[in-house]
């Protein structure tokens, strides 16, 4: 069925039996919304640890970091790994959320700032968040599965086979020296460059496939709750790891094999031969539009910021039964994924080797492989790799829509309808999860690719970042600054960019908004490797077949042998300027700007700025810096100038965050009561004790603990460097 052997579709079918039937066993323990939402908040270490790895890794990661690497090289796994510099934060900052004692992140709004309204209002930019998470692991996971059921070429349709020889004739332009090709050759590259065709075409319906993973994750997740997500998440960790090690010693021992090499360790010296440099920088290749060093540290300190306000930060943290478990697992569970994520980009270099001339998606590259290096061993392998990517999708989607669920029931229904039994809420709970899947899946269709959508999901936090920040640890923070930077980043980033073109429809159309990216062609100089020569190769059979005139008029290439160095120039391809879809050609051959307007973008050229001449990866850089900083601009200024709030209710908050979580229930208690009767019970504590700033002295715990996540940072980019350098 669709290519898969009968002992591929067992292994798939009984991984399912066994999760459904964990998500109505955790049914039967349900009581109120707190063992719903938070499992009664009686996890350890353990299972903290593989939840936070667990709703942390979706099919995305594996297979987004895939894309990415395989298109710009080493420096593609910052997609993922970009994350990695928050890590030794959330020592400090996970343990927040144990403290805050409350059911969701949204009532952390309601309780700092008074305000019921401004609670529903994050219930509802948290949950699109969450959303944009969940559907960019239910595109991942649906091209790979797609992937895994290639069409032969004979199988085909017309227009497919059209697309399958323009792919072919892109992948030989692209491989040229751009100085070598005539005009006609250039004009011809940048038509390809804009059609972008694919060589791969699948037997299964992505969008059928996408659904039936909805259906699911629904199955069990909605009877469970977060104890059936836990669970689960601790059995699809350890699926996620063999994921992780799966491909790689197959692949490098199919380098060895098909290089005459010398066993499967002498293929990482392979490696290096087949690739040229460029593919090994890890801050960013010139054929790297994507993840150039300052995009990277854009990035990095807008997730820093950014990654803590996400919703399930609450109810990965909330629902540990003291904040030393909270913080050893978010923290252990963090780092693992980056092991494996640094994994998952290492076999993407593999898989340039193998596949950089058959695959023209990269989205398609990783169950391209599986199904290269694992079909023809027919011992359900197949069937592992699909119930792998399946286990890392549902692990995150199940997390994810029993957050969203407690906020858009705890902030946004209860509000509406109090005083209702707590079966009452937990049935709307359930009901409130099924529509958040069922719009992720519907996000997931309105974008091209994962790149498009992984660049959605890290700014959507954004407008409220600011005010849980600084709400945290800063007394003069009100509401009316609340309500400023939220409602202002909201409107300028998000509600005016995606709609204007609607209600103003020739503006896609306008020629100013039309302009592209135009960088300078980079020169780098390399030390000449197999592909160099045989790219070399392929220019001079080029310049040797032109005609005479247009050969009188260029410079014959050079010839090239393996260690010469030589210069090699690149074009970077010209992207949209103001468009995140990009531009795109209508019926009529129209061109037309497509998905949101970056505004302000369009601000910085009206005032002069000639973005064009910047390279992608600099204009993303400056939307970035832009929108990170802007709602704390807003946020501090608002709050400066209005009057500052001093009451019961602030004293009381900061005296509960003061408080450690004790391990008993009825301690804890009890430690809270000593803290609101003393509101200046831990006054002593604070590193600047006169002023509205609430900042801690550290303690051992704090001061180990940062240290050793320092030193973990510094272990996984010395794999990163080790695996990428090895062989050279």
């Amino acid at each position: 069925m669709f290519g898969l052997g009968l002992i591929d579709i067992l292994v798939i079918v009984s991984y399912f039996l066994v999760i459904i039937a964990i998500g109505f066993w955790s049914m039967s323990r349900i009581k109120d919304q707190e063992d719903y939402f938070l499992a009664g908040r009686r996890f350890g270490k353990f299972i903290q640890t593989f939840a936070a790895f667990g709703q942390g890794t979706s099919a995305d990661t594996a297979i987004g970091v895939s894309t990415t690497t395989f298109s710009n090289g080493a420096s593609g796994i910052w997609s993922s790994l970009l994350y990695l510099f928050s890590t030794p934060l959330y020592w400090l900052v996970m343990p927040w959320m144990r403290r805050l004692r409350l059911i969701t992140l949204g009532d952390f709004f309601e309780e700092r700032y008074g305000s019921k309204a401004l609670a529903g209002v994050y219930a509802i930019i948290g949950t699109i968040g969450m959303m944009a998470i969940l559907s960019v692991g239910f595109s991942a996971v649906t091209k790979t599965v797609a992937a895994l059921t290639p069409k032969e070429i004979s199988q085909f349709t017309v227009e497919e086979k059209a697309e399958y020889d323009m792919a072919k004739e892109l992948d030989n332009l692209r491989a040229a020296d751009y100085v070598t090709l005539n005009a006609d050759q250039k004009e011809r590259l940048a038509e390809l460059n804009f059609i972008k065709p694919q060589k791969t075409f699948s037997q299964i319906n992505q969008n059928i496939l996408m659904w039936l993973i909805v259906f699911i994750v629904l199955a069990y997740a909605i009877t469970g709750g977060l104890e059936a997500a836990f669970i689960t998440d601790t059995i699809q960790g350890i699926f996620i790891i063999i994921l992780s090690f799966l491909l790689i010693p197959f692949a490098l021992s199919k380098i060895s094999l098909i290089y005459n090499g010398n066993g499967m360790f002498d293929a990482f010296r392979i490696i290096h031969e087949q690739l040229p440099e460029s593919t090994f920088e890890i801050f960013g290749s010139p054929s790297a539009i994507d993840f150039t060093w300052y995009y990277i540290l854009a990035l990095a300190v807008m997730g820093t910021l950014n990654v803590v306000i996400q919703p399930n930060s609450l109810v990965a943290n909330g629902s540990a039964k003291n904040e030393y478990a909270a913080r050893v697992g978010f923290v252990a569970g963090s780092f693992m994924k980056r092991f494996v994520t640094v994994l998952w980009g290492f076999f993407a270099i593999i898989a340039i080797v193998l596949y950089s001339g058959e695959i023209s998606n990269p989205d398609y590259v990783w169950g391209y492989a599986t199904l290269d290096l694992l079909g023809g061993l027919n011992i359900g392998l197949i069937g592992l790799m699909i119930a792998s990517l399946l286990a890392a999708q549902m692990s995150t989607s199940d997390c994810l829509m029993i957050t969203s669920s407690s906020l858009l029931t705890h902030n946004l229904y209860r509000p509406l309808f109090p005083n209702r039994s707590e079966k009452h809420y937990i049935f709307i709970g359930r009901i409130t999860g099924g529509v958040v899947l069922i719009g992720a899946a519907l996000i997931a269709t309105q974008f091209d690719s994962i790149l498009q959508i992984l660049k959605f999901m890290w700014e959507v936090n954004v407008t409220v970042a600011a005010s849980f920040w600084l709400g945290m640890k800063w007394r003069r923070a009100n509401l009316k600054a609340a309500w400023a930077s939220i409602g202002f980043t909201s409107i300028l980033f998000f509600i005016l960019p995606a709609s204007i073109s609607l209600f103003w429809s020739g503006l896609t159309l306008e020629e100013s908004l039309l302009k592209t990216t135009n960088p300078a062609p980079v020169v780098r100089e390399y030390t000449a490797k197999a592909p160099d020569v045989k790219a070399r190769l392929h220019e001079i059979s080029i310049w040797e077949n032109l005609p005479i005139g247009e050969k009188e008029s260029t410079t014959a290439p050079e010839q090239l042998e393996i260690g010469d160095r030589f210069e090699k120039t690149y074009i970077l391809p010209q992207k949209s300027i103001f468009w995140t879809k990009g531009i795109k050609k209508l019926n009529n051959n129209q061109l037309a700007g497509s998905g949101m307007l970056n505004i302000e973008l369009v601000f910085l050229d009206r005032i002069g700025f000639d973005l064009s001449k910047n390279s992608y990866a600099m204009n993303e850089t400056i939307r970035i810096i832009i929108r990170t900083v802007v709602p704390f601009v807003v946020f501090l200024l608002v709050a400066l100038y209005t009057k500052e709030e001093s009451n019961d209710r602030i004293d009381r908050f900061f005296a509960k965050m003061k408080t450690k979580v004790a391990d008993d229930p009825e301690s804890d208690i009890k430690e809270l009561e000593l803290s609101y009767n003393n509101p200046e019970r831990f006054d002593h504590m604070k590193v600047l004790p006169k002023s509205a700033w609430e900042f801690d002295k550290w303690d051992k715990e704090d001061i180990i603990g940062f240290s050793l996540s320092i030193v973990g940072v510094f272990v996984v980019i010395g794999l990163l460097i080790f695996l990428v350098s090895v062989g050279s």
